[in-house]
C-alpha cells in the first residue's frame, strides 16, 4: 500500500495516497493466502514504524547498541538470550503502541474523546514501563 505523509496540526499522519480505485477496494481484512504473503504484510508493518514512528527507531539503536556491547564484554550466551528477549519485547509494545494509536485515530478521527486518551496513554505508558525494564536488565547484565 502506498502510502504519503501529510502533515496536520496533530503532528505526522500518513494516508492513502492517490492509488487506483481497485487497488483502494482491496479488502485489508482478507486474510494472507500463503506463507510468503505474510510475511509480506509483517514487513511491511515493521517498515511503516521504522520510517513513521522515532521511537521505534530511536529503541532499535538501542537495542543493537546494548547487544553489541554485550558482545564486545563477554556475555554469556544466556545473559545475550535475556538481552535479546528484553529487546525485543520493548520493540513488540511499541508495535503494538502504533497500532493502538493508528485504530483509536481511525475511530474517531480529529475528535477528541476521554476514552481515546486513555488508551492512547496506557499504550504509551506500556512502552515506558518495558523500555524502563529493558535499561535495568541490561544495567544488571552489562555492568559488574
Amino acid at each position: 500500500m502506498d502510502l504519503e505523509k501529510s502533515n496536520d496540526s496533530e503532528g505526522e499522519a500518513w494516508e492513502i495516497s492517490k492509488m487506483p480505485q481497485r487497488q483502494q477496494k482491496r479488502s485489508s481484512w482478507k486474510i494472507a493466502k500463503d506463507l510468503p504473503t505474510s510475511f509480506l504484510y509483517a514487513s511491511k508493518g515493521l517498515s511503516y514504524a521504522f520510517s513513521t514512528q522515532r521511537n521505534f527507531r530511536i529503541h532499535v539503536c538501542f537495542a543493537f547498541g546494548a547487544f553489541f556491547l554485550g558482545l564486545l564484554l563477554g556475555l554469556n550466551k544466556s545473559d545475550l538470550a535475556i538481552m535479546a528477549i528484553t529487546a525485543t519485547s520493548v520493540l513488540v509494545v511499541e508495535l503494538l503502541n502504533t497500532a493502538i494509536e493508528s485504530v483509536v485515530d481511525l475511530a474517531i478521527g480529529k475528535q477528541f474523546h476521554p476514552l481515546a486518551q486513555i488508551a492512547k496513554d496506557c499504550s504509551a505508558g506500556a512502552v515506558l514501563v518495558a523500555s524502563i525494564s529493558s535499561v535495568i536488565i541490561a544495567a544488571l547484565l552489562l555492568f559488574p
